[in-house]
């Protein structure tokens, strides 16, 4: 059986553990034929969104072919995203199964008119947009996304076996936003490559990490990670709350890119000893810095690394926002409820004090969190299996 990935409506980023990475490893090691066609948008060295130069096809890290579609050369094609070859693209794959990354590309009307032709091809799409991530100004939202976004769900709708929100508020954003019927949406979760997990919890990495950046093992490490913008100004609210914790053994890895009118104060909050910024990593990395830490704590937006940690099995603290909360296994991690230093600082001294609070959160985690978010089983359960 072959499935094709469609990642035409964001970027893919090879070398990465974004959901649009994992399904397919995952799907190729269920023995399924996969191949893979995306956009030319990516990541930089520093995980800045960028245009690949070149299309053309080529083998990715898991041995999937990887067919980049370059953008028409129209006014709009790349805000509108509009590609060249994209029907010819279909037709040479020959899917047993489409699944459709976002539908937000107004070249979603060349997998209806394959649809239409290949009556028996099952198609999977899923969405990663929601009310804090999209259609937060008055042209996005009621242009962009109730007009033209909604238009592309609402052409491929008749074909799609089923709709996937990767967070409630997602699920809530495909009924709301493009109207998608409500038997036909259902929650997919992003989650934790069980394979890195594996390998992170190696107690020789989580010693190798703690030796590289002088942390004892009697320390009580917090690691937090992702892009430091506007949006997720929280993780300085972090690193002022780790400043005022009266305890020398409470420390604090940040990692991840940070904007540019933000670097003087992150440069600011870093000590080099107790309050580290260690700039970007590498997706593997991720898991090993998780496995090697007590704590993660995520102050801001949702991201991906939330799952990542959950997956780990390792104790968490997260923002507490709508459609977010399924990342609470049943009891294995605290919430914030305020962009507050001293609620931070509260919640953070509560965990590493109270060692039999401690030890509970963390055997929750630790049982639970890999169980609910193994990317293996999420794969299966994506193509209805």
């Amino acid at each position: 059986m072959k499935i094709l990935h469609l990642c035409l409506g964001n970027f893919y980023i090879d070398n990465f553990s974004y959901q649009e990475n994992m399904l397919p490893k995952f799907h190729k090691k269920m023995g399924l034929d996969v191949e893979i066609i995306a956009s030319l948008v990516s990541f930089d060295k520093d995980g800045n969104p960028c245009y690949l130069k070149k299309a053309g096809t080529y083998i990715n890290e898991y041995g999937i072919p990887v067919t980049r579609l370059k953008f028409k050369k129209s006014l709009f094609s790349k805000r509108l995203r509009i590609f060249e070859g994209l029907y010819e693209a279909l037709s040479k794959s020959k899917p047993d199964i489409i699944f459709i990354h976002n539908c937000q590309f107004l070249d979603i009307k060349e997998v209806v008119k394959y649809a239409k032709q290949n009556p028996d091809t099952k198609i999977y799409v899923d969405n990663h947009a929601d009310f804090s991530n999209s259609a937060r100004n008055i042209l996005s939202k009621n242009i962009l996304h109730k007009i033209i976004w909604k238009h592309c769900a609402q052409q491929i709708e008749p074909y799609t076996t089923k709709f996937y929100g990767v967070l409630p508020a997602r699920v809530d954003f495909l009924k709301k936003m493009y109207k998608v019927p409500d038997e036909k949406v259902n929650l997919l979760l992003m989650g934790a490559d069980d394979e890195k997990v594996e390998e992170a919890k190696d107690p020789n990495v989580r010693k190798e990490i703690r030796e590289k950046h002088n942390i004892r093992e009697d320390d009580f490490l917090i690691v937090t990670g992702g892009k430091i913008d506007n949006f997720k100004k929280q993780t300085l609210l972090l690193m002022e709350a780790v400043k005022k914790i009266d305890n020398d053994k409470v420390k604090l890895i940040v990692f991840g890119s940070v904007i540019n009118e933000l670097k003087e104060e992150i440069d600011r909050l870093s000590d080099g000893g107790r309050i580290q910024y260690i700039g970007w990593l590498n997706s593997d990395d991720c898991y090993k810095y998780f496995a090697a830490a007590d704590l993660a704590v995520f102050p801001g937006r949702h991201s991906v690394l939330w799952e990542q940690a959950v997956g780990t099995g390792i104790p968490c603290i997260f923002k507490c926002l709508e459609g977010t909360t399924h990342v609470d296994v049943g009891g294995s991690c605290m919430f914030l409820y305020k962009d507050s230093v001293e609620e931070i600082k509260e919640k953070i001294e509560l965990v590493a004090n109270d060692k039999e609070l401690y030890q509970k959160i963390k055997g929750i985690a630790g049982k639970e969190g890999m169980k609910k978010f193994s990317y293996y089983q999420i794969a299966k359960e994506s193509i209805g299996l």
